[in-house]
């Protein structure tokens, strides 16, 4: 965890603060706060039911019956808790003790307290790697463990040099890749809307500024290739099915909904799965 406990206990008076004020305005804004204060009350990443399910698709290519699941570096488990509503043996991996027992946080017993250098003990058939601090380079550790991998690369600028990315060297083969909004441009896109004095037309002036994203890679040894692309085409052929969770309503809002075709001519469409050769 990239963060001093003191500034994460910062972070849990403001978060205090903000629902205070919030439950006077009669909680107009519930999802917010996962998106002000994502480490406390979401993730790093902007996900959607689609990005669940997607992974629950590649897990289920590798071991049909019960796959086994890690999240290294997984915080409090927001996503993870998501993966295990189909994935029930799903686990965690968090290195820091402090943020559970400093705030007087549950820990669930499926989240560990270790570190991915050489707390990983056992093979798992998918590994999901969502941060990698600045620096840190443990994807040996992980190639080691695991024949599937599933990375996110923030280029909001939350990540190091390789951010669990790049497993060619490793024996893995980039199987297919979408892209997400970064937090840092729905924070921004929030706080604008909601939190400040500016115009309208400000505003959206600002929007079409947006250039941070983040990337999803899938990584697979070459035996499983084929499986996972198989599983990941077969899921998106139903994605008619628009079940969703309530926070999602948030990105719609803000600008970021599936298929949206980001600005300043990158020609990318958030949410679309893009198949490598």
């Amino acid at each position: 965890m990239p963060f001093l406990i003191d500034d994460v206990l910062s972070a849990k008076r403001e978060l205090d603060k903000f629902r205070l004020d919030n439950l006077k305005r009669g909680n107009l804004a519930p999802h917010h706060e996962r998106f002000i204060f994502p480490f406390l009350c979401g993730s790093y990443f902007a996900y959607r039911k689609i990005d669940v399910k997607r992974i629950v698709a590649i897990a289920h290519a590798v071991s049909k019956d019960n796959p086994s699941y890690l999240d290294v570096g997984c915080g409090y488990g927001d996503f993870l808790e998501k993966i295990r509503q189909y994935l029930p043996n799903a686990e965690g991996m968090e290195k820091s003790a402090d943020i559970f027992f400093k705030l007087k946080k549950y820990k669930p017993d499926y989240i560990k307290i270790g570190d991915a250098y050489n707390g990983i003990e056992k093979r798992y058939d998918v590994i999901f790697v969502g941060w990698m601090e600045p620096g840190v380079d443990y994807r040996d550790k992980i190639a080691e463990k695991t024949d599937v991998i599933v990375t996110t690369l923030d280029q909001g600028g939350q990540c190091g040099k390789h951010c669990g990315c790049e497993m060619e060297e490793y024996g893995f083969k980039k199987v297919a890749s979408w892209l997400t909004p970064s937090w840092i441009d729905v924070n921004t896109e929030l706080m604008n809307k909601y939190y400040s004095s500016m115009t309208e037309g400000l505003r959206r002036s600002l929007h079409e500024l947006r250039g941070a994203h983040n990337l999803w890679y899938i990584y697979s040894k070459p035996n499983y290739v084929e499986s996972v692309r198989k599983d990941l085409l077969e899921y998106d052929s139903k994605i008619s099915d628009t079940a969703t969770y309530d926070h999602e309503k948030i990105l719609d809002e803000l600008g970021y909904r599936v298929n949206e075709r980001l600005p300043l001519g990158s020609g990318m469409n958030l949410w679309k799965i893009e198949f490598e050769n």
